[in-house]
């Protein structure tokens, strides 16, 4: 308190220096903790390679990270991990697309229609917890064993985090805003941009999140079904010839592009509720 009320007394130079001063201090503190986050996976990869290193374990069931990594480099190289990541990528993001519209179209409804809840929710809640392999040999006879039903596979799977956390979302919004914005004579449409989206917009973007993991789970079901190309596809090639390499590869690209996309919409998160006066923001 002290500082910041001497750097309102001081000159206009001396206020800029404090606060960039002030802001390097914070850059590097917010690169310190993400590098903290580095820790835990090296040191488990570390270990790991001194184990084979040193004769404790054969590395044939699970190899040391240096030939994880360089089968990884050798399918860059290649062209082949890119065209993978290409085919699976376009699978998620389409079906999460569609899961999203879908989950939030029914959750906004079923969340502010007593009659369309009592109406879907039921049979809503129980199409959620059939596992998503069950889907796989239906979806094969209504769409054949192409992009269509993967993509509609993947959706599926984003669409039910969503729709149920959005709807329970509008049903948990407190009265007692509501009862403010009809005091305030709020148009119905005011009353939605005003009070439901700013109350239901931090439980939608963890939904988001969720659908979104989810997503990149259901599109290793999806691409069993016929795939030639994906990292589901070359996850089952390398279980198919038993080349472990591959396989362990196949799940650090995915591990690596859910850790992106999640990123991705973390920092969109953050600044779309940027209004929050949150515990994250303060640290």
């Amino acid at each position: 308190m002290v500082v910041f009320h001497l750097a309102d007394r001081a000159p206009a130079a001396l206020r800029l220096s404090l606060a960039g001063r002030f802001a390097a201090l914070a850059a590097r503190r917010s690169s310190a903790r993400w590098l903290l986050g580095f820790l835990l996976p090296l040191g488990l990869a570390l270990g790991w390679e001194m184990a084979v290193a040193f004769g404790w374990n054969d590395g044939r069931l699970l190899p040391p990270p240096s030939r994880v990594i360089s089968t990884f480099a050798g399918l860059a190289r290649s062209g082949e991990l890119a065209t993978h990541i290409e085919a699976t990528l376009w699978r998620v993001l389409w079906g999460f697309f569609l899961g999203v519209v879908a989950g939030t179209a029914l959750g906004a409804l079923t969340g502010t229609s007593e009659l369309a809840r009592r109406l879907l929710d039921p049979t809503l809640q129980a199409l959620r917890n059939i596992p998503s392999i069950a889907w796989v040999p239906l979806f094969i006879l209504w769409f054949g064993i192409f992009e269509t039903s993967k993509v509609l596979l993947i959706a599926v799977g984003v669409f039910f985090p969503i729709y149920l956390s959005l709807s329970a979302a509008i049903l948990d919004l407190d009265r007692k805003l509501v009862e403010v914005g009809r005091i305030f004579r709020l148009t119905r449409a005011a009353m939605i941009w005003r009070v439901f989206l700013p109350a239901t917009l931090p439980s939608y973007f963890i939904a988001l999140r969720n659908g979104l993991g989810l997503g990149w789970m259901f599109v290793v079901a999806a691409e069993f079904m016929g795939a030639s190309s994906g990292l589901g596809f070359l996850l089952t090639d390398g279980q198919m010839t038993g080349n472990t390499p591959v396989i362990l590869a196949s799940i650090i690209a995915f591990a690596i592009l859910g850790k992106l996309t999640d990123w991705a919409l973390v920092s969109l998160g953050r600044h779309v509720l940027r209004w929050q006066d949150s515990v994250a923001r303060a640290r």
